[in-house]
């Protein structure tokens, strides 16, 4: 019986070996956000000698979930976030043996809450925001479907068009980020005291569920002057000749605003790696060491070029040791 059980653990043991080893590039899949730029750090490696990496924008829930799924060349090497792994995803990863895990953060953010450059300019406070998206508000002290049609109805400062805002899916880390930091800061008193559900999102057509694809948001948004949509800020400046950003509470996304916190939906972002692939997958070390180079997210790597917000020389030190050392979050 021994000799059975040792046979098949030895079975298994090189199985797994041999499975991993039979894959030489490197598998990445999650954020839409942080894509473009670990499509640029990847297209980068791709000169080194390595191969280029393989990169699937699938959300970051998406991605959690295909990077929790297990270990091996059947799964993916690293998962992109525009928000920390949830304590869900984390026991989804330790129920299927993925329990080493590195997470690592490349840099800040800024939710971009962006309209046509044809309409005029406009500052929404997170009050105003969560009114426009609710599926539920307190009217009278009690429950109703949303009743506000235009901009104006909620504040008369605000414009008299038709409420339009085109919304991530529920996969989306830049949803998940919304919720947490607008819809959640946003409820009014009285409707969170009358059960309201905050991140409860209209279904009359004003909330405009789209799939894993900034770039359609963005079209829709310079054909239609009337829409909103929000996203990445580096989706925001490629498109800024068309595209402005709306105000929230007051404060507009820039890299200065974005990296000290000030502007109110600035966020980290970050990718996981699976400990156990790392020497496994020919340049998996390699490519985090770039991806954590100064040269790549430093105050003046490549990355900023196209958004990246740098993280303060702190976070940065912290980020790269954790790089470095292989050290797990779990």
């Amino acid at each position: 019986m021994k000799k059975y059980k040792f046979g098949l653990i030895a079975i298994f043991c090189s199985f797994f070996a041999g499975s991993l080893e039979a894959r030489d590039q490197i598998k990445i899949v999650g954020s839409s956000t942080v894509f473009p730029y670990a499509t640029v750090v990847a297209e980068r490696f791709g000169k080194t000698g390595f191969k280029t990496p393989v990169i699937e924008s699938t959300g970051t829930g998406g991605g959690a979930k295909l990077f929790c799924a297990g270990v091996g060349t059947s799964h993916p090497d690293i998962t992109n976030a525009s928000r920390a792994m949830k304590s869900k995803e984390k026991a989804l990863c330790k129920k299927n043996g993925v329990n080493e895990i590195i997470e690592i953060t490349v840099g800040n953010d800024g939710i971009t809450l962006a309209f046509s450059r044809k309409a005029k300019a406009v500052n929404f406070t997170k009050a105003h925001l969560w009114k426009a998206l609710a599926k539920e508000v307190a009217v009278g002290g009690s429950l109703k479907p949303n009743p506000y049609k235009n901009w104006s109805d909620i504040d008369p400062s605000l414009p008299s068009y038709p409420i339009k805002i085109m919304v991530p899916p529920g996969t989306s880390g830049t949803r998940d980020a919304w919720n947490s930091l607008v819809m959640k800061k946003g409820i009014d008193k009285a409707s969170k005291a009358a059960g309201a559900k905050y991140k409860a999102l209209r279904e009359d057509g004003a909330a405009i569920e789209v799939g894993e694809n900034d770039s359609l948001i963005i079209q829709k948004l310079i054909q239609d002057p009337q829409m909103f949509g929000f996203f990445g800020f580096s989706y925001f400046l490629a498109a800024k000749d068309k595209l402005q950003a709306a105000s929230i509470d007051g404060g507009q996304p820039s890299l200065s605003s974005i990296q000290d916190y000030s502007y109110a939906v600035a966020r980290p972002l970050f990718f996981y790696v699976k400990k156990a692939h790392i020497g496994v997958i020919p340049g998996l070390h390699e490519f985090i060491k770039e991806f954590t180079s100064k040269k790549a997210i430093g105050d003046t790597g490549y990355l900023t070029d196209i958004g990246l917000v740098p993280l303060d020389s702190g976070k940065y030190s912290v980020s790269r040791n954790n790089a470095l050392s292989k050290t797990p979050m779990m």
